[in-house]
């Protein structure tokens, strides 16, 4: 009776699934359908801003909102993608606007996303839908505001160059126009692709998202603490991670300290970034969350192995092919978002742990 009636909840979880992700793929079609070509514009005022010397500040306000600030901070500065240019972008609370903020920054702030003054609201009431799509936003600005620095008299914004990404470019007689039509159907690409690495991940993580909502459910109803860890962008989503479950149950974000994180790494190296922290923190009971977009990352790798030694239960969120995680099965729980697109994997990553936290409820 106990298995029939588990297979029932199974089965209510796996719908569930399917309408969260109908949801998301629906509001992000009618979203970026109405808001590409002001993003393709958008795009080219921000590249004028960085040519003239500015700097993009991402200001936080809710814990979540904090998070995005830091994720656009670190993806602007350290660029996933071989030959793009690092940026200066900070993170910084409110009042340090007045402060720091010169005449051609650009102010980022979130709920709803406003960057240099144009605001973006998803239509939808769902705040993990809405986050969601703000992330893909601004991460198609990210990828998208290159475009034009060759463009604009060969700029020397940034550091490092991308002409060589885009052939384009190099057409002496293109106008800025055909240049903001390129990047407007490039917006409505990457949406879509957006949109089908989610799909793969939360229909291919189905059985997996739906056993770890199980065990985490449990182990937080018991009293047990969600300690979540990622590096870079991944960090800045496990900070996501904990502000979601914070509301309800104990969670730990082991990529915030920034003190035992140098000191670790000054002291011993980078690959015991996680594994020290679960050994200070990690009890039995417990439940550990690994967010890695390559699935390999020594720390994170070393984490997941030293939480199985102390009788923690673990889900990994992966990328690319899932990498030794979900090769050699280092997690109870592994959800491959298949794609070799960093931004790709962190906005389908960010489905699948705003879908978890769904399924475990209150």
């Amino acid at each position: 009776m106990a298995r029939v009636a588990a297979a029932g909840g199974n089965a209510r979880a796996g719908d569930r699934i399917t309408e969260l992700l109908e949801r998301r793929v629906e509001v992000g079609d009618r979203f970026f359908g109405a808001e590409a070509e002001r993003i393709a514009h958008l795009c080219l005022v921000l590249a004028q801003r960085f040519v003239r010397g500015g700097r993009l500040l991402a200001v936080g306000g809710s814990a979540q909102a904090w998070s995005d600030a830091h994720h656009i901070a670190v993806e602007f500065v350290h660029p996933m993608i071989v030959g793009q240019r690092a940026l200066p972008a900070l993170a910084l609370a409110r009042d340090d606007l007045a402060l720091l903020a010169g005449e051609h920054d650009i102010v980022v702030s979130f709920e709803p996303l406003t960057i240099a003054g144009e605001t973006f609201a998803p239509p939808t009431d769902d705040p993990f839908v809405a986050q969601e799509l703000c992330e893909t936003l601004y991460h198609v600005v990210w990828e998208l505001v290159h475009v034009f620095f060759e463009h604009l008299g060969g700029s020397s914004a940034g550091a490092g160059a991308s002409a060589f990404l885009y052939p384009f470019l190099e057409q002496p007689t293109a106008s800025l126009g055909d240049v903001v039509e390129d990047v407007r159907r490039s917006v409505l690409m990457k949406s879509a692709e957006a949109s089908a690495l989610r799909a793969q991940t939360l229909e291919e993580g189905r059985d997996e998202l739906v056993a770890a909502a199980a065990d985490l459910r449990g182990s937080l109803a018991a009293g047990g603490t969600l300690l979540a860890f990622g590096n870079g962008g991944s960090a800045t989503d496990a900070e996501d991670v904990v502000a979601d479950f914070r509301d309800a149950y104990r969670a730990l974000n082991l990529s915030a300290d920034a003190a035992i994180l140098t000191a670790l790494a000054n002291d011993i190296g980078p690959d015991v970034l996680f594994q020290r922290q679960v050994i200070a923190y990690g009890r039995e009971g417990d439940m550990a969350l690994a967010l890695s977009t390559s699935g390999n990352s020594a720390n994170v790798v070393a984490a997941l192995a030293e939480a199985r030694k102390r009788g923690l239960r673990t889900i990994a969120l992966v990328g690319y092919d899932g990498g030794r995680v979900a090769h050699e099965r280092l997690a109870d729980h592994v959800v491959v978002s298949r794609s070799e697109h960093i931004p790709r994997i962190q906005e389908a990553q960010a489905s699948a742990y705003h879908v978890l936290r769904e399924l475990v409820g209150t």
